[in-house]
């Protein structure tokens, strides 16, 4: 596996949004693509809906 991520997205990045199947998804997506997840998610309300974050790592 690269060293680099690819299409220059970093080697780190935090996904965030509502916790729905769209968001899990977006995380699915950048799983198939290589990153790894760092750590468990962050889950907060905001008042009306669940808004999660999860870490995202390029492995080295």
């Amino acid at each position: 596996m690269p060293v680099t991520a690819p299409e220059g997205l970093p080697r780190y990045h935090v996904l965030t949004g509502p916790d729905d199947a769209k968001f899990c998804h977006r995380v699915s997506e950048a799983i198939a693509l290589g990153y790894q997840l760092h750590g468990g998610p962050a889950l907060t309300f905001n008042g009306e809906s669940v808004i999660e974050a999860q870490a995202l790592v390029w492995p080295t």
